[in-house]
């Protein structure tokens, strides 16, 4: 590869998403504002709140209890089906469509939004049987995916991870950031830029503040 196709490179970002989580689909929608005034592309791979949270299931609220067992196991395992039958290209418009459903139109994670969202991006609509295939046929697919993103941050997260390569050539992966509404133009830029700026410093744990706010997708 010559030098000018090297220095042109875009910078890889991977994303591991859960499709039913709020706060992970502002922060993809601000990553993709960020591909639009930084030279970076995102990668997109599955993540699961129900796979996250299998082993601490008792400890947990019971309304996120009951939402973990009645609603977090359907997209997920459609876009798991989705992606080995039809290849990672397309996780992003699914992601875009079942997030577009899910929260802006705040029709929740129903099978009829999931259904939809298939429609919306071509994809075959058998897939929705996937759903409820308690037996799952991807299952070893999904955790495999879910435990490549979450070893990089460590249990103590949630969905999304971001990875990043480091100066070193390792990867530098964080979760979040927790943002609402997600940021356009410079100030997408300008919050990008300060994420890699701290996750980049060895050591660097957490910087966090308490939500006053809900998520906020008036202007996605």
């Amino acid at each position: 590869m010559s030098e000018a196709a090297t220095s042109s490179a875009k910078t890889p970002v991977d994303f591991w998403f859960d499709p039913l989580c709020p706060w992970a689909w502002m922060t993809s929608r601000w990553v993709l504002e960020v591909e639009k005034v930084r030279d970076i592309e995102v990668s997109w791979h599955i993540m699961s709140l129900a796979v996250l949270n299998e082993d601490k299931i008792d400890q947990l609220p019971e309304e996120y209890r009951e939402m973990l067992a009645t609603k977090a196991w359907k997209p997920v395992r459609v876009v798991t089906a989705a992606w080995q039958k039809h290849g990672a290209d397309v996780l992003g418009p699914l992601y875009t469509a079942l997030g577009t459903r899910i929260h802006n139109n705040d029709e929740g994670p129903t099978i009829e939004a999931i259904a939809g969202a298939l429609a919306d991006v071509g994809l075959p609509a058998d897939l929705i049987d996937y759903a409820d295939q308690e037996d799952f046929e991807f299952d070893a697919e999904l955790r495999a995916s879910h435990k490549e993103g979450i070893d990089k941050v460590g249990q103590e997260v949630g969905t999304p991870v971001i990875a990043v390569p480091g100066s070193d050539g390792e990867q530098i992966a964080f979760f979040g950031p927790v943002v609402t509404p997600a940021p356009k133009g410079e100030e997408a830029a300008r919050l990008w830029d300060g994420a890699l700026a701290v996750a980049s410093v060895p050591g660097f744990y957490e910087i966090k503040r308490t939500r006053t706010k809900g998520p906020d997708f008036s202007n996605l």
